[in-house]
């Protein structure tokens, strides 16, 4: 608009707009708002392209458009973690590490969520992850980050997604603890895109008080649109980087810097260096992981299928020797090219990544009475995009398994199934398990589980093999706490 309107031009095109798109009842307490609140309703309806979501409301709330299952589908090659002479580890390792020597890799961590799940008030990434000295995930990450620096001679840029909601918090953390260690100018922040909530009958938005539209974050995959319209995929351009090490933030065990697996992404002859990813085997067929597959037909490309769209035919099927035969379970690690993400996001007009609905319970202000309605029952669909979905853009794209103990211990639930308790016990097993491999004697149950408290930090040992330097115990005893 032109910038001599009058706040009454301003307000008149904006009814004029919410008009034609049916979306008017997001004026109905502008009169009763305060300058700044009026201000602040106005700036958020234009920032909405109406016309694109116009498109999605249609797609996705009116038809509810149905997930398209890719036919024959066959489960996905990948490159086990033990080679068995399948391929050369020690080669590709070496290929990852002069990539990392050359500057060449950034590390890139999705850290917008809350730890609202866990009973803990802040983000995710300050939740206190580790076994024995309770450090919170972002210094795990950090500490990393320092580690590879330091045994390659070398500076990783890292670039964090945070939320509207945490990202002052998130900076303010960095900031009072110094920023790890690690050089400020090299830690690069920026917010997840945001769509509106819609309303599950009627496709209009809800607003979340009288000022305020109800928003959801955009999805894992709008990371990869963040990336782009931040300047954070120009800034790597500047430093030279061409790889993105892709994890998300509730997993303290994961590998930011992975020498093999960046290897094979960049110099296996099955992959383009578009986007590579890691795998773990199912633990059964209930597992709630997507799973890579393969389209049957013409061109075969790769893909993770959502385990609430696999057909539980194929969920369930097993081979001759009676192991899942779709058993690959993405855990959102991935290797991205630089020129990979612009290329997504090279049409503007649409994004390259599909739209995905999910129904949510939505709380919002209910036009009729001015109040804030609970829903008992899911009243939203909440429309992101998935990572993972840019899988198949990709000329050609490999997967590599990883070890479930050796690097899959996320923390998501405060009790059951991936929460502190069981990260914990990951994390001591696969402390337990380098320990052993240098000849200490660690206590296990009949599952095979340390009964002791072990932590490594990344500073002492980034893989087994460091740990030949550091004076280690000879014997580790029941219920003992180690922190090396």
């Amino acid at each position: 608009m032109p910038l001599n309107d009058s706040p009454q031009d301003r307000l008149d095109a904006v009814r004029h707009l919410l008009t034609r798109h049916g979306q008017e009842h997001l004026l109905a307490f502008y009169d009763s708002l305060d300058t700044g609140q009026q201000a602040s309703l106005l700036e958020q309806i234009l920032a909405i392209d109406f016309e694109k979501l116009g498109i999605l409301i249609e797609e996705h709330v009116r038809q509810a458009r149905e997930y398209d299952l890719p036919t024959n589908l066959e489960p996905a090659p990948y490159y086990p973690r033990e080679p068995y002479g399948a391929y050369d580890a020690s080669e590709f390792r070496k290929i990852g590490e002069d990539c990392i020597r050359s500057a060449k890799v950034a590390a890139f961590t999705v850290a917008g969520g809350q730890g609202t799940r866990l009973g803990w008030n802040g983000p995710k990434g300050t939740y206190p992850a580790t076994v024995v000295t309770g450090k919170p995930i972002f210094r795990c990450l950090a500490e990393q980050i320092l580690a590879v620096e330091r045994k390659y001679d070398v500076e990783i840029p890292w670039y964090i997604m945070t939320s509207p909601q945490n990202d002052s918090q998130t900076r303010e953390f960095f900031q009072d603890n110094n920023c790890f260690g690690l050089v400020r100018s090299n830690i690069f922040m920026f917010p997840q895109g945001v769509m509106p909530c819609l309303d599950a009958n009627t496709g209009k938005l809800l607003l979340a008080g009288h000022h305020e539209i109800a928003v959801n974050p955009d999805g894992h995959g709008g990371s990869l649109r963040a990336l782009f319209t931040s300047g954070a995929i120009e800034d790597m351009r500047a430093r030279e980087i061409e790889h993105i090490s892709y994890f998300q933030i509730d997993n303290p065990l994961v590998k930011a810097i992975d020498p093999l697996f960046i290897g094979l992404h960049v110099g296996a002859p099955d992959s383009s260096g578009q986007i590579s990813s890691k795998m773990v085997v199912k633990s059964g067929p209930e597992e709630k992981v997507g799973v890579f597959c393969r389209d049957g037909g013409a061109g075969g490309k790769t893909r993770v299928i959502e385990y609430t769209d696999l057909p539980p035919e194929l969920t369930h099927q097993r081979d001759e020797d009676g192991n899942l035969r779709f058993n690959a379970g993405s855990i959102a690690i991935h290797l991205l090219g630089v020129g990979f993400v612009e290329k997504i996001n090279s049409d503007q007009d649409r994004f390259g990544l599909p739209w995905h609905r999910a129904l949510k319970v939505v709380p919002h202000v209910e036009i009729d009475t001015g109040k804030i309605v609970e829903p008992s029952e899911a009243n939203a669909v909440k429309l992101e995009t998935f990572v993972f979905d840019a899988i198949p853009l990709a000329e050609k794209s490999i997967v590599y398994e990883t070890g479930r103990v050796e690097e899959f211990a996320p923390i998501k639930n405060l009790k059951g199934i991936d929460s502190p308790v069981t990260s914990h016990q990951i994390q001591s097993d696969r402390n337990g398990s380098w320990l052993e491999s240098h000849g200490v004697k660690v206590p296990r149950d009949d599952q095979g589980h340390v009964q002791a408290r072990i932590e490594i930090s990344p500073l002492t040992a980034l893989e087994p093999a460091d740990l030949a330097t550091i004076d280690l115990p000879k014997e580790i005893k029941i219920g003992n706490n180690i922190n090396l």
